[in-house]
């Protein structure tokens, strides 16, 4: 696993193996959203529009919107709700203003009740509005302020001269008359002029104004993230870390499954290997602890990334593997009358198998089981031993976890003569013995009669 890249398949048989840990996981992730969603009390939003009316270079309309939801403006707007506890700079955390299309900015407010969060929204866009059009007022020209009146006054001044001027005008040709309609001339042009700039500022005063787009409406549901929300994300904030957390593990895994590792770590040469059927629970460790049975309701007591057990022959095949370990331990130490088979409690394959190499022993020699912590090993001191055969299942312990072992053994006066490795596997029915014989016959026949035609 720690050498080969994250497949599908992988990913596959962890949901698989670990279903029940990780339903617990999503639940636990659930439960600690709705935690948070009682933390955070549900929140509103509404929003009020304000329209600038006239033609506003963009730049001026994002001006204004930072306007609205400047200090000067949450700070009246709070100084007007008179909230318990919320002052302005708690409001410009509930509220938020931006440009929409047409000149138009949104105003919006959050608050705890629907009733809240619309009067929170009405009241800063009219706040924003007063405050606006003070600013205009405080930035203004004061010539331009006064310019109305006195342009208007221009136009009824000049509107009288042009009159008087016209009724004393001489209606002949002469030079006079010539230099009187001139200036009526330059009398109308400036009056001109003062009428388009009274139009003008007419018209600027008009786009000063922000009208309120009428009341905010009632919000109809929560703001996000809401309750369900946030138990949607716990949940699926809890599975992605389980299952990270899973592959991380399993790309960290340091357990040997190499024979010349497993034998370097033990400082022994490798008997052979031996396969016990599985079973329901075969790769399930014994015990009746409260933390077994725990892992055991949670399916953790077993390997998750461990391959499926592979198919194998009956069981008669299988003793076939158990009586030739037992010959090869009979000459590995032919005058030995008793060894002692070390396994971890953990290892519920390698248990099982070093029990039926003791039967399959018979006696001769004498192999005696005894069980040591995987964590902590500590065999018994050596009696009538002539040494240690460790049978463990591949791919169950580290190099650190073996070392100890090799250690508890030399630290009880034994040597590891061997190493025997188990495997889980699926045995196929066991066939009757009478067609197979009948069927072999003609082969046997057959094969003698070529091997007769070929001399």
């Amino acid at each position: 696993m720690s050498d080969d890249a994250i497949r599908l398949v992988t990913i596959g048989r962890m949901l698989r193996r670990r279903g029940r840990l990780l339903t617990v996981l999503v639940v636990l992730g659930a439960l600690a959203g709705f935690g948070v969603s009682l933390v955070f009390p549900p929140r509103f939003t509404t929003s009020a529009s304000v329209l600038l009316p006239g033609a506003w270079e963009e730049r001026v309309l994002l001006t204004q919107a930072e306007i609205a939801t400047s200090t000067v403006v949450t700070d009246r707007t709070a100084a007007e709700l008179r909230w318990a506890g919320v002052d302005g700079e708690e409001l410009r955390e509930r509220v938020r203003a931006q440009v929409t299309d047409g000149n138009i900015i949104k105003i919006s407010g959050t608050a705890e009740s629907p009733a809240k969060a619309r009067r929170l929204a009405d009241e800063l866009a009219r706040q924003f509005v007063a405050f606006s059009a003070r600013i205009v007022d405080d930035t203004a020209d004061p010539t331009a302020a006064a310019g109305p009146d006195q342009l208007r006054q221009m136009v009824l001044t000049t509107s009288r001269r042009i009159t008087e001027l016209a009724d004393s005008a001489d209606p002949g040709r002469t030079v006079e008359s010539v230099q009187t309609r001139t200036e009526l001339a330059k009398l109308r042009t400036a009056l001109q002029e003062a009428i388009g700039k009274l139009d003008q500022a007419g018209s600027n005063a008009a786009g000063s104004r922000l009208v309120v787009m009428g009341p905010a409406a009632e919000p109809s549901g929560e703001a996000p993230p809401t309750r369900v929300q946030l138990i949607a994300a716990g949940a699926v904030l809890f599975f992605l870390l389980a299952v990270v957390g899973h592959l991380t593990s399993a790309r960290v895994n340091r357990r040997l499954r190499s024979e010349r590792e497993i034998a370097a770590a033990l400082g022994s040469g490798l008997l052979g290997g031996v396969d016990v059927a599985a079973r329901r629970g075969a790769l399930r460790p014994e015990g009746g602890g409260a933390r077994q049975r725990v892992r055991r309701l949670l399916g953790v007591d077993t390997p998750w990334n461990a391959p499926s057990p592979p198919t194998a022959g009956d069981e008669a095949s299988l003793g076939i593997r158990y009586r030739r370990v037992v010959g090869r331990i009979r000459e590995l130490a032919p005058g030995a009358r008793r060894l002692l088979l070390v396994v971890a409690d953990d290892d519920a394959v390698a248990l099982r198998a070093a029990e039926r190499l003791a039967e399959e022993a018979g006696g001769d020699p004498l192999l005696r089981v005894t069980e040591v912590s995987a964590e902590a090993p500590l065999v018994p001191d050596r009696e009538e031993e002539s040494g240690v055969l460790v049978v463990l299942g591949a791919g169950t312990r580290t190099a650190a976890e073996l070392a100890g072992v090799a250690e508890a053994c030399a630290d009880a006066g034994h040597d590891v003569v061997g190493i025997v490795l188990a495997d889980a596997v699926r045995t196929r029915p066991a066939r009757s013995a009478g067609p197979p014989r009948e069927a072999a016959a003609p082969a046997l026949a057959l094969g003698d009669g070529a091997r007769g035609g070929a001399r």
